[in-house]
């Protein structure tokens, strides 16, 4: 989906476009972030375009299934997102001042909104930080190999103290600082 910003703001003035399609950015996607999408379904989006002082006002539903790889195994897993945005387009950055801080504001270059590009974005700003196959949810376990192990941040105190080893002939030197803490 591209407007063009003038078009919007001549002919819906009076009357918001409302738009209601399925648009493929998939393509986009796996090529800006390869390693974090592994798929993307068709992206159902549904909003609205309202004018106001010369500027877009963009409210937007999207609906879709993204693949990306759990961040424990990296086991695809698959994440159905339905989230909505919002988002302002104004022709120079002038107009920027006249918005508050937490509103998300384009400044539209070459009087072209590409959407397509708005709606790639915001489906990456979904994906969560902790990422889990149904399998991984389900069980306590966490992976480990050969000389390495993945442990849980509470565990990592106790896991220090029970592999600390001193070296014997270093061991002596500790009473030569009897008030200073072993991390130091």
């Amino acid at each position: 989906m591209e407007w063009s910003l003038e078009d919007l703001v001549k002919n819906h003035r009076d009357e918001p476009l409302q738009f209601n399609e399925t648009t493929d950015v998939k393509e986009d996607l796996l090529n800006r972030k390869p390693m974090q999408v592994l798929d993307v379904s068709p992206v159902l989006v549904k909003g609205i375009v309202s004018v106001e002082k010369g500027h877009a006002l963009v409210y937007a539903h999207v609906l879709t299934k993204l693949t990306v790889p759990s961040t424990r195994s990296l086991t695809p897993v698959e994440l159905k997102l339905d989230f909505s945005f919002t988002e302002f387009y104004v022709a120079d950055a002038g107009a920027l001042k006249q918005f508050d801080e937490s509103d998300v504001v384009i400044v539209v270059k070459n009087d072209s909104i590409d959407f397509d590009k708005a709606v790639a974005d915001n489906i990456l700003l979904q994906i969560p930080m902790q990422v889990l196959s149904s399998d991984e949810k389900a069980t306590e376990e966490l992976p480990e190999g050969t000389d390495w192990e993945v442990i849980r941040e509470e565990d990592l105190e106790a896991h220090k103290a029970a592999n600390k080893v001193v070296d014997p002939r270093l061991a002596k030197l500790k009473e030569f600082f009897p008030d200073q803490e072993d991390n130091h």
